[in-house]
C-alpha cells in the first residue's frame, strides 16, 4: 500500500492538471526526441503528456514529487481513501480527454491496482519517455531556448552504457540543439527517483561519461540502482556546454517527470 507521498503525487497532479487548462500557453510542449537508435525499444509506463500542454505549468508538479521523495519514508495514513478521493475529484474537473487518460494512468501507476504497470518485454529494452519535454531558456544562444528529453530504461539492458542491469535503471537527458558538454557540469543535472514498493530512493548527477552524443547534442546520463517496483522520477537542473569557438553556456532545464515500472 502506498504510503501519504504517492497519495500527494496523484492530488499534486490533479491540481496542476486543473490549472492547465486555463493557463495561458507560454513554453507549450514539443514533440519529444526519438529513443536511442540500434535497439528494439518498447514504450512502457505513463503516457507522455499530449502536445500544447503549458511546460511552466507541467513542471509545478515537480516541488510535490521532489518533497515526496525527500520526506520521511514511515508516514502511513489512509492512502486507499485519499487516492478515491483524487479519483472523484478527477471525474469532476473538466479536462481535455487526453489528460484526463493520463491522470488516470498515474493514479493507478501509483496505487497498483493495474497489477503495478505494464509487463517489461523481453525482446529489447523498455524505453519509458518521461511525461513531457522540457525547456532550456538561452540554452542555444541568447535568444534561443532548448527542448530537453528524459527517458527511463529499465535493467538489463544495452543502453545507457555501460547498460543497467537488472534491478538497475539508466537515465538519459538530451538538450536538442546545444552543443557538446563540458567534462565538469556545475552545477549538474540530476535525476531524483522514488521506488513506490521498496520505499528505497536515491539522487544521481547525470554525466558525459557515456559518452552518447560526443559531438552534441548534449546527452547526460546515469544508472541507479533503483531495484525492482513502480518508480517515479524527477530530472531537472543546469547544463553546461561549449562549442570550440566559444564561451562556456550555462542554462537550466526545468523539472520533468517521469512513472515507470523495473522488473
Amino acid at each position: 500500500m502506498l504510503r501519504t507521498r504517492g497519495s500527494r503525487i496523484a492530488l499534486s497532479a490533479l491540481a496542476i492538471a486543473a490549472s492547465a487548462t486555463l493557463a495561458v500557453p507560454t513554453t507549450a510542449v514539443a514533440a519529444p526526441a526519438p529513443a536511442p537508435a540500434a535497439t528494439t525499444a518498447t514504450t512502457q509506463g505513463v503516457p507522455m503528456v499530449p502536445e500544447g500542454v503549458p511546460v511552466d505549468t507541467l513542471a509545478a508538479l515537480a516541488p510535490a514529487i521532489v518533497g515526496s521523495i525527500a520526506g520521511p519514508a514511515d508516514v502511513a495514513g489512509p492512502q486507499s481513501a485519499i487516492l478515491d478521493q483524487a479519483r472523484r475529484l478527477l471525474n469532476l474537473l473538466n479536462l481535455p480527454p487526453q489528460i484526463k487518460s493520463t491522470l488516470e494512468r498515474i493514479i493507478t501507476f501509483l496505487d497498483g491496482s493495474g497489477g503495478g504497470g505494464p509487463e517489461v518485454p523481453k525482446d529489447g529494452p523498455a524505453i519509458a519517455q518521461f511525461l513531457y519535454p522540457t525547456v532550456g531558456k538561452g540554452c542555444i544562444g541568447p535568444t534561443a531556448d532548448s527542448i530537453g528529453t528524459a527517458l527511463a530504461v529499465p535493467g538489463p539492458a544495452t543502453l545507457p552504457p555501460p547498460g543497467p542491469k537488472a534491478g538497475q535503471t539508466g537515465f538519459v537527458f538530451t538538450a536538442l540543439g546545444t552543443k557538446s558538454p563540458t567534462p565538469v557540469q556545475n552545477p549538474p543535472m540530476t535525476v531524483q527517483w522514488l521506488n513506490l514498493d521498496t520505499r528505497q530512493s536515491g539522487v544521481l548527477p547525470l554525466t558525459d561519461e557515456a559518452k552518447i552524443n560526443p559531438g552534441g547534442p548534449a546527452t547526460l546520463s546515469a544508472i541507479a540502482d533503483t531495484g525492482s517496483g513502480r518508480v517515479v522520477a524527477v530530472i531537472a537542473g543546469s547544463l553546461t556546454t561549449k562549442a570550440d569557438d566559444a564561451e562556456a553556456r550555462t542554462c537550466s532545464f526545468l523539472p520533468t517527470l517521469g512513472f515507470f515500472t523495473v522488473a
